[in-house]
């Protein structure tokens, strides 16, 4: 289980003292990554040194509404800064009004230059309906991304099993699936990779893997 958790810090508040106790808790627990706002990927790649925990960042966070330059922009920033992990988030509106080749084109713009590193792409969907997500999902696999991700855990709601094991089904062994947003117990991340998902977002790892049920957060 450990190793299907993105340990997960994006409150704007967030202080390097805060960031330094993420990484050494996602040492301590052996998460696969920690997930931060780009600002804070210098400090966490430092402090993970030595360790296999990897760094992950968000682009575009939290709404996906920043041009494709900016989106280009923000991920060649982070991987000069040492970011393994790219976490983009699409403009909701496009896939609302059915702009999926756009909404491809800017996943492609992200996907190179994260120069083959992993991204996983955020749909939000929350705000999408079925066919919607459908075709967002295909877009990112046309795209060249290695993952769709449901939330970014600011919209009106996080993960359903309906909507991973949908997103499973749309993009089969070809790409992966996160769920994140409302993960904050052992049964809701075991009920998330019973549906298909192999990552997880949440700020929760902790309490999963001890048992317990963490309280609402990201």
């Amino acid at each position: 289980m450990n190793k299907t958790i993105d340990h997960t810090l994006l409150k704007p508040t967030a202080q390097t003292s805060d960031i330094l106790t993420l990484c050494e808790e996602a040492r301590q627990y052996s998460f696969k990554s920690v997930c931060i706002e780009p600002v804070h990927v210098v400090t966490a790649k430092q402090a993970l040194r030595g360790s296999d925990v990897l760094v992950c960042t968000v682009i575009g966070f939290p709404l996906g509404t920043n041009v494709t330059a900016t989106k280009v922009a923000e991920t060649r920033q982070a991987l000069l800064d040492g970011a393994d992990e790219f976490d983009m988030v699409i403009h909701v509106g496009d896939a609302l009004e059915g702009h999926f080749e756009r909404l491809e084109q800017d996943i492609y713009a992200v996907v190179q230059a994260a120069a083959s590193h992993t991204v996983k792409v955020i749909l939000e969907t929350c705000y999408l309906n079925e066919t919607q997500i459908v075709e967002a999902c295909l877009a990112a696999k046309r795209a060249g991304a290695h993952f769709v991700k449901t939330s970014t855990g600011f919209g009106t709601a996080g993960a359903t099993v309906e909507h991973v094991r949908l997103m499973k089904q749309t993009v089969g062994d070809s790409m992966e699936v996160k769920a994140s947003g409302g993960i904050r117990s052992f049964a809701d991340a075991q009920a998330m990779l019973d549906a298909g998902a192999t990552r997880l977002g949440t700020s929760g790892g902790i309490a999963i893997m001890t048992g317990s049920t963490a309280k609402a957060s990201y």
